[in-house]
């Protein structure tokens, strides 16, 4: 079974970018979520090896459904999505348990190696 991967950010066309970018690299897409509320709930039904989590989204932030997860599965591997500037967010993100990011606009390289990077493959 290959490493499953859980996607959440609120616009469509990123997780569709990030599906792409992950799907090449043959990871498999555990499912996606476009809120905290959704995350937490697709988090405990997949049980993903990832999850790519948006920091800024309706409703809670990114940051809150990293909590909740955490409280899931203490050892969930977290990558936060942040836009530029937003490095104060990033800050507490990995704070909440988060383990690395990646800025959009997504570079496919710099995707993969963050989630290797995550993952330790």
């Amino acid at each position: 079974m290959g490493t499953k991967i859980l996607i959440v950010d609120d616009s469509a066309f990123m997780r569709m970018t990030l599906k792409n970018i992950l799907s090449k690299e043959g990871y498999e897409i555990a499912g996606e979520a476009e809120n905290a509320e959704q995350a937490v709930a697709k988090y405990t039904e997949t049980k993903p090896d990832l999850v790519t989590m948006d920091i800024i989204m309706p409703g809670e932030n990114g940051i809150k459904a990293v909590k909740e997860i955490m409280k899931v599965n203490a050892s969930a591997q977290i990558l936060m999505v942040s836009a530029m500037g937003q490095e104060a967010l990033i800050v507490e993100a990995m704070q909440a348990g988060a383990k690395n990011f990646i800025i959009k606009p997504f570079q496919p390289e710099k995707v993969i190696e963050a989630v290797r990077k995550v993952l330790k493959t």
